[in-house]
């Protein structure tokens, strides 16, 4: 089982999350009620709508992370899934996400997401325990 296939399968098991259809066509999306939330594109990368001011709040610590691309402009950041520590991550932000689109005010505007808009570059993980 891949990263991103473990992802969804642990994304799928939140009630306030639906699988469906992703609006870029790419991938499978999971959705609150408000929003789509999470696109699972083909291989590793899976874009998250984080919203606006959750972006600028937190750009500082999504900047330091070397999974996740921020696109200027974008309500969606791009994690990219290397080693478990990036799906626990995903899952943090997610809640984020969830949380952001529960007191926000809906944006205007289509909210594309970043398919083909990043590069990330595979990168070197620590090595991790082995879980029993």
């Amino acid at each position: 089982m891949t990263l991103a296939e473990r992802a969804l399968e642990r994304l799928e098991a939140w009630s306030d999350l639906s699988t469906g259809l992703p609006s870029c066509g790419a991938g499978l999306a999971l959705r609150s009620v408000h929003s789509e939330i999470v696109h699972f594109h083909p291989g590793r990368d899976v874009d998250l709508h984080l919203t606006e001011p959750a972006i600028r709040r937190f750009h500082a610590d999504l900047q330091e992370s070397t999974a996740v691309r921020v696109v200027p402009g974008s309500r969606w950041v791009t994690v990219h899934l290397d080693c478990e520590t990036d799906v626990d991550l995903l899952m943090s932000l997610v809640s984020m996400a969830l949380k952001a689109h529960q007191t926000g005010r809906p944006a205007v505007g289509p909210a594309a997401c970043n398919f083909h808009r990043v590069t990330v570059v595979p990168r070197d993980c620590p090595i991790e325990p082995i879980r029993r």
